[in-house]
């Protein structure tokens, strides 16, 4: 992967936001991007006793995901102390995990740029694929490697109101183009020799693609390996599901990814249409499966813990906070009221209250995570400013005593 010279930057970005294919690499005057106008306060401070289902979550399965988090917070300065200080949490004791949170942090009711306090809640998972490292049998489905000319552009590097935006091209000649689509990868041979492994079904490796990382069992090898997200095409991920719903093939409540794999099953002619729907192509690296109980790397850049991490829109949660997330179960009215840490971001999850629940791997998460269209609220926890109560002897009382 490279990384473009900030000297061209901005007619790199002119031509890859106009999808131009003849542009020269010139110097145009270019404004300033506005902010986008929004409520006065998308974070409203609020008590916990104000969170629905608060009193009633297990805060113990919280912690290892918190310190997971700190692994990166703690280098920031309002994050120092609760960081060290959680180290420390008797991690048998709920009332310790409790006191922990309460004593160091307020919680911010999350609020939508339109004033809204309702959003989106999906869900993802680890799957697990069919595939070889060499091409044969019933594996000819290439995963990709991140190609040598993949240009990836940081616009925070030049604004940062834009910070973890980025934009992808590639270099022809003197001119930056758009990289490929989907559909112009799979109708060439442009990434031919970039094969990573082989798998067996083409939905499959969509879903994949989707998720954003997973595990592949090789039969010629006889073992298991992680591929982890690398990069991916700068085109935006577009539904597939709305894209039938849009065609008339099934309603917008039909569209779980178990339905979806039901129409791709029963109209194997029109397959590549509906994955060409969605323009987004993801590029993977290997990883060695060293530990099967952890879930991949987030974009935080720790592992994901199943039912405690979630992805969020980093222009409004800061990765790795702790969010406190408020819906319902996948496709059902009983609550789904419990801590999460943001440490993991995605293609679809663009707003404010919108959240990606992580439940893991095996066919029980593929399950969830393919029902899960929920609405939900949240609330971000942020370090208090200022002198705190001295807790350390509630954190560490009960260290030897009942778990609760």
């Amino acid at each position: 992967m490279s990384v473009i010279r900030p000297s061209v930057l901005v007619s790199v970005v002119l031509v890859v936001l106009s999808a131009c294919t003849t542009v020269q690499v010139t110097k145009p005057p270019v404004a300033t991007p506005k902010p986008v106008e929004g409520p006065k306060e998308m974070l409203r401070p609020t008590s916990f006793a104000a969170l629905p289902g608060w009193d009633r979550d297990d805060l113990r399965e919280a912690i290892p995901a918190f310190l997971s988090s700190c692994e990166v917070l703690i280098k920031k300065p309002n994050w120092k102390e609760p960081c060290a200080i959680a180290r420390d949490v008797d991690a048998n004791s709920e009332k310790a995990a409790r006191t922990f949170f309460e004593a160091f942090f307020i919680p911010y009711q999350v609020i939508n740029a339109d004033g809204t306090d309702t959003g989106l809640v999906t869900g993802y998972y680890e799957p697990l694929l069919r595939g070889a490292r060499r091409r044969g049998g019933p594996y000819q489905v290439p995963l990709y490697r991140t190609p040598d000319d993949l240009l990836t552009i940081d616009l925070g590097s030049v604004y940062p109101e834009l910070k973890h935006m980025r934009l992808r091209g590639r270099l022809v000649g003197n001119k930056v183009l758009p990289y490929l689509s989907r559909a112009e990868m799979t109708q060439s041979k442009f990434l031919a020799g970039k094969e990573l492994l082989w798998v067996d079904d083409p939905i499959e490796a969509f879903f994949l693609q989707v998720q954003g990382s997973g595990r592949v069992q090789l039969a010629d090898t006889k073992e298991t390996v992680r591929v982890a997200f690398a990069d991916q095409n700068g085109y935006p991920y577009k539904s597939i599901g709305r894209y039938l719903v849009d065609k008339g093939e099934m309603t917008l409540d039909q569209a779980s990814a178990q339905n979806i794999r039901a129409w791709f099953a029963a109209n194997p002619a029109r397959q590549q249409e509906l994955l060409n729907a969605n323009p987004s192509y993801v590029f993977f690296r290997e990883e060695k499966l060293a530990d099967p109980s952890k879930g991949p790397k987030g974009a935080l850049g720790v592992p994901l813990t199943p039912q405690r991490s979630i992805a969020v829109d980093p222009q409004f949660i800061p990765l790795g906070v702790p969010v406190f997330l408020a819906t319902t179960q996948p496709g059902k009215d009983a609550p789904l009221q419990r801590l999460m840490l943001a440490q993991d971001t995605g293609g679809a999850i663009r707003s404010a209250i919108r959240a990606d629940y992580f439940w893991g791997f095996g066919p029980g998460a593929a399950e969830n995570a393919g029902k899960m269209k929920q609405r939900g609220m949240m609330w971000v926890l942020l370090p208090k400013l200022g002198e705190k109560p001295d807790i350390s002897r509630q954190l560490t009382e009960n260290r030897e005593g009942s778990p609760r």
